[in-house]
Order: structure tokens, then C-alpha cells, then sequence
């Protein structure tokens, strides 16, 4: 892709519409839209902070684990969430944004983050149905990304594709080993299952005939599928898999459609999704409060490194 200043307004945006075209990558040094470079540092930014506020739900868990093996299990987890966010918000940061300006807009709303984690984790069971279906439905919606036409966000995701994957394997082995347990530990688990099924479906976001975004994602190639195909997707891959588990789903409509081969199933509740993204979810205001908290007592951390840092370009420059 050129990068010559030399060139006009339009040669610059044929330049780019061919690289799309032609599923070539776009990366940091090349021209760009502002459209396209504000919806990607939208998009990762959205991403980036799923990532670190999704730390605190399983979190919460974290002291309370049944035993040393799956406290060590739930820990590695919410480090590698921490690790995600990491990779994403450097993504972001080579389109211009700012790490730090990116963490005030979340925590003053100003910026969103993936409705899914203002739920309450109310059980334990609670670890292993977020394993299974949230990063379940995560590895639907994050795959595709992979592909995605701004180089860095779809290298960052083929790392984290990975350990999702390993995340959502390990939620299953969860779930699996409490339902060979007593009839409360399977009651538990079929409970959370179906708190946690509809939330799982809306985070795909809203049908594709309202979603403002869809349509210049998927023509600029950051996006691959729409909202509807990517959550069709996931109902499918799911329903054999809790089949092999033993719980059911909570939706009447489920069933097979040998016509269109797969599955129908009924519609989420798009008010509550829309209350959630307003922040009137359960823990909405939870979350952002424990994100506040964090960034506030990591203060002089950061003003440590910077010290740091100046100090040794300093003592670079004396010698």
C-alpha cells in the first residue's frame, strides 16, 4: 500500500479501497480513512476493555475456589483476560490512541465494553458457564477477526483466539465434572445455564437491521460476519455440546429446521440488552467502580515508570 505524501486526496483513497478489495492488510504506516481508523479504534478499544472488565466476575471467585487446582486454573485465566487487554489496547495505540485517554472514556462512559460483564457471577458454577458459553460465544465473533484488514488487531487476535479457545475447553471440563456430582452441583449448573444463555446470545450486539455499524465494517473488512450469522453460529455449535453435558437451554423455540439446516431459536430480550449498554444492568455501576478503583491505586505505579524511564534516558544521554 503507497504511503507517498505526494499523492492526491484520491489516489491515497483508490490506493486503500484496492488493498481492501484485494483482502490485503492495512497496516499502521499506511493511509487511511478517519472513518475507518475511528472505527477500528472503537472497536478495539470496546474490545480492550471487555477484556480487563471481564477480569471481575470470575474474579470474585478467585478466594473462593473448591480447591488449589482450580484456584490455580481461575488465576491463570483472569491473567491471560489481562494479557488480552494488553495486546489490544497496543493494537489501538498504533492508530494514534491513547492507552490512558482510552481508560478515562471507559470509566467516565464515554466508551463501551461488552454487555456480558455487568451479570452477576451468583455461583460457582457460574466460572464454568462463562468458560463454556460467553468464551464460547467470544471464539465465534473473535475467529473471524483474525482475518480482519488492519494488520495488528488481527495478528493480536490470533493469540487470544488461542487462549480463548483453551479458556472455553476448560469451563466445559468444569461444568462436565459437576454434573457427575450430586443433584445439587447439576441443579446449580443448569441454573446458571440458564441465566447465562440469553445474555451469551446478546453479545453478538443487536440484529443486523439495527446495528449502525455493521454494514462499513463488513464493506472496510474489519468485520467478516454480521451479528445475526455469527450468532446463529454459535446456537449450533452449542446445542451438541450441551447435549453432551446433560442441561438444556432455556428457549421453547429450539429446534432443528432441516430446511435451512440449523437451528431456530426465539429472540433475545433487546430492551434489557438496550438497559444494559445504558447502564442499568445489574452490575454496571460495579464494574465501572472496580475499574475505577484499579486505575486510581495503580497511580504511582505508573508515575513510577515514567520516573524511571526519564531517569534512564538521562543517564543514556550523560553518557
Amino acid at each position: 500500500m503507497t504511503t507517498s505524501n505526494a499523492l492526491s486526496a484520491d489516489a491515497l483513497q483508490d490506493d486503500f479501497d484496492a488493498t481492501i478489495a484485494d483482502q490485503q492488510r492495512v497496516e499502521p504506516r499506511d493511509w487511511m480513512p478517519d472513518g475507518y481508523r475511528k472505527s477500528l479504534i472503537r472497536q478495539i478499544a470496546q474490545h480492550a476493555h471487555s477484556e480487563i472488565i471481564g477480569m471481575q466476575p470470575e474474579g470474585n471467585w478467585l478466594t473462593r475456589a473448591p480447591s488449589l487446582r482450580r484456584k490455580a486454573i481461575l488465576m491463570a485465566k483472569v491473567q491471560d483476560e489481562a494479557g488480552h487487554g494488553l495486546y489490544l489496547y497496543s493494537a489501538a495505540e498504533t492508530l494514534g490512541a491513547d492507552r490512558a485517554d482510552l481508560t478515562v472514556k471507559l470509566i467516565e462512559g464515554k466508551q463501551k465494553y461488552s454487555s456480558i460483564f455487568n451479570y452477576p457471577t451468583l455461583t460457582y458454577a457460574d466460572v464454568g458457564t462463562i468458560g463454556w458459553l460467553v468464551d464460547g460465544a467470544a471464539i465465534c465473533n473473535q475467529v473471524p477477526l483474525c482475518r480482519s484488514s488492519f494488520g495488528p488487531y488481527a495478528r493480536a487476535m490470533i493469540r487470544v483466539c488461542k487462549e480463548e479457545s483453551f479458556h472455553q475447553r476448560q469451563g466445559f471440563e468444569l461444568l462436565a465434572t459437576m454434573m457427575r456430582g450430586t443433584d445439587e452441583q447439576r441443579a446449580m449448573v443448569q441454573e446458571s445455564v440458564n441465566r447465562w444463555w440469553w445474555p451469551a446470545l446478546m453479545m453478538f450486539g443487536p440484529p443486523d437491521d439495527e446495528s449502525p455499524n455493521t454494514e462499513q465494517s463488513m464493506k472496510w473488512g474489519i468485520k467478516r460476519h454480521t451479528n445475526d450469522e455469527l450468532r446463529q453460529r454459535f446456537v449450533d455449535m452449542s446445542i451438541p455440546q450441551a447435549e453432551a453435558l446433560g442441561v438444556t437451554f432455556p428457549d421453547p423455540d429450539l429446534k432443528w429446521n432441516e430446511e435451512r439446516n440449523s437451528h431456530d431459536f426465539g429472540e433475545p430480550d433487546w430492551s434489557e440488552f438496550m438497559q444494559v449498554i445504558k447502564g442499568n444492568g445489574a452490575s454496571n455501576v460495579e464494574r465501572i467502580a472496580g475499574r475505577r478503583a484499579a486505575h486510581e491505586d495503580g497511580a504511582w505505579v505508573r508515575e513510577a515508570a515514567t520516573a524511571c524511564a526519564a531517569f534512564e534516558k538521562t543517564q543514556g544521554n550523560a553518557s
